[in-house]
């Protein structure tokens, strides 16, 4: 490559790395945020959720508004709205204005995104496309999977409004080389009408199915208000697909879904975003908040993925041509399956065997996203590549979506049952300590009496560790409640236990 080529497909890389840094950086600080905005998970998870669900509806629709205005300003515009939403994310003083920065964020990384595949690829010649789709490729890869990592290092020096900030001089830097490197005026560009149907119909789709992802467990899986969000669901997409395919400039070319390649990589996308981003959003919030660990120690400790990551996402771009893509994608799925049975039947209190889960998590993703890349891009040339690059991005983002949605509301469902379980254990309990009846609510709400509240809440904290239930997030859930509750009988606060 030529040395200016070089210079705008790193200008590029800077870009696609940080509109994916942000779907995964806030992971780890998350406890920090609820803390610092005294609020709760389940609202706090739509600041997580803002962001990939608008990446995705407007991925594709901005992308065209680029191809119609000219890529280099529609990028540089994208450019500066990431820096407002960043800006709004590290200065919000509550949720609310948290989300709105977010959702400026996402607008602006659905901008930059499309319009940075399309300028990188397209700035190199035909036969150095290969390589061009598999460095954006992998750069999209390393930024999910250092995610965590740079977000606990950054809460843990910086506080949470750090892994904001930390946008603004790499946006500045991307926007300086921008003005350097691409050309304003008489820009090539392309007719086309925005599909604003096919785009209501994607966020409500999305919008839904998450919702009642999240929902579920508080509801009811079973309640009208979660049937009513999965039937929208399901008609929703049966619109969209509807849509599509009626369209003449539809938001998804449905046709690109003939090629066996572009389908496979597809799912293989969702399906591999899901299993990786799962462990980055679920083990940062154990690490911190059950295990007692600081952000900076539970980057720490998941960082062995995104090292696999880091290290093996070059190498199949080389074992790519000897192997092949689709001989690279099984082994790699093998490879998260087996990180995924490792952590089922882990022991959570000894580090290594997660570690080892951990490795062949990242080792199996790290493998797989080269050879996604180079999949979906297949043979297509000019609005074909452009269109089958964002819409890998927007299945991408479908299934950060869809993992935080899921693993979320998986561990709400079992907080509540292992509070249920903690309340009915301490009652008992209490009841057999060697006081009076009388005298046992009295012990459990107030001050007084600190060491038989002391000496229930240590029985059952030691009963719950004695049922050596490895590898459940149930047992996650147990001794998350159980610890609470024994810090806060030990402290002398108001127990938990309502009599």
């Amino acid at each position: 490559m030529k040395q200016k080529q070089m210079a705008i497909l790193m200008t590029m890389t800077i870009s696609i790395f940080l509109c994916m840094l942000d779907t995964t950086v806030m992971n780890i600080a998350l406890p920090a945020i609820q803390t610092g905005l005294h609020t709760d998970l389940d609202t706090l998870q739509w600041a997580l959720n803002v962001y990939t669900i608008a990446f995705a509806a407007f991925t594709i629709p901005l992308g065209r508004i680029a191809d119609q205005f000219g890529r280099n300003k529609v990028y540089f515009a994208g450019l500066i709205l990431f820096l407002l939403g960043s800006l709004t994310s590290a200065s919000s003083s509550t949720v609310a204005i948290l989300i709105i920065g977010r959702a400026l964020q996402s607008i602006g990384a659905a901008i930059v995104f499309p319009a940075s595949m399309a300028i990188g690829i397209n700035s190199v010649q035909l036969n150095k496309r290969n390589t061009a789709v598999l460095i954006l490729g992998i750069t999209q890869g390393l930024a999910a999977a250092f995610g965590p990592t740079i977000g606990g290092l950054l809460t843990q020096f910086c506080g949470w409004r750090g892994i904001f900030y930390i946008n603004v001089p790499l946006v500045l830097l991307a926007a300086i080389m921008c003005v350097a490197l691409l050309p304003m005026k008489n820009e090539n560009i392309v007719k086309a009408k925005l599909d604003i149907s096919g785009m209501c119909l994607a966020i409500l789709l999305l919008f839904s199915l998450t919702l009642a992802l999240v929902k579920a467990s508080a509801w009811g899986w079973t309640s009208g208000k979660i049937l009513s969000l999965f039937a929208g669901f399901v008609i929703a997409l049966i619109l969209f697909i509807w849509r599509e395919s009626m369209a003449s400039d539809p938001m998804i070319r449905l046709h690109l879904f003939k090629y066996r390649h572009f389908t496979g990589a597809v799912v293989m996308t969702v399906l591999s975003g899901i299993l990786f981003v799962g462990v980055m959003v679920l083990m940062p919030s154990f690490f911190t908040k059950i295990q007692g660990h600081t952000e900076l120690e539970a980057a720490l400790m998941i960082t062995p993925a995104s090292i696999m990551v880091f290290l093996l996402s070059p190498v199949s771009g080389l074992l790519l041509k000897k192997m092949g893509a689709r001989q690279l994608i099984a082994l790699g799925i093998v490879l998260l399956g087996l990180g995924y049975v490792g952590l089922s039947v882990m022991n959570p209190r000894i580090y290594w065997q997660f570690a080892i889960s951990c490795i062949l998590i990242g080792t199996g993703y790290g493998i797989i996203i080269g050879p996604i890349t180079v999949l979906s891009a297949g043979d297509f040339t000019g609005e074909l590549l452009t269109a089958s690059q964002s819409v890998t991005g927007v299945f991408r983002q479908i299934g950060t979506v869809l993992a935080v949605a899921i693993f979320v509301s998986a561990l709400s469902t079992n907080l509540a049952t292992a509070k249920a379980q903690v309340w009915s254990a301490a009652r008992n309990e209490v009841k057999k300590l060697s006081v009076i009846q009388t005298r046992q609510k009295h012990i459990m709400m107030t001050n007084k009496s600190l060491a038989n509240r002391t000496k229930a809440a240590e029985f059952l904290w030691k009963w719950l560790i004695n049922k050596k239930i490895h590898g459940d997030i149930l047992k996650i859930s147990l001794e998350y409640a159980a610890r609470n509750w024994y810090d806060t009988s030990k402290n002398g606060v108001r127990s938990v236990i309502n009599f």
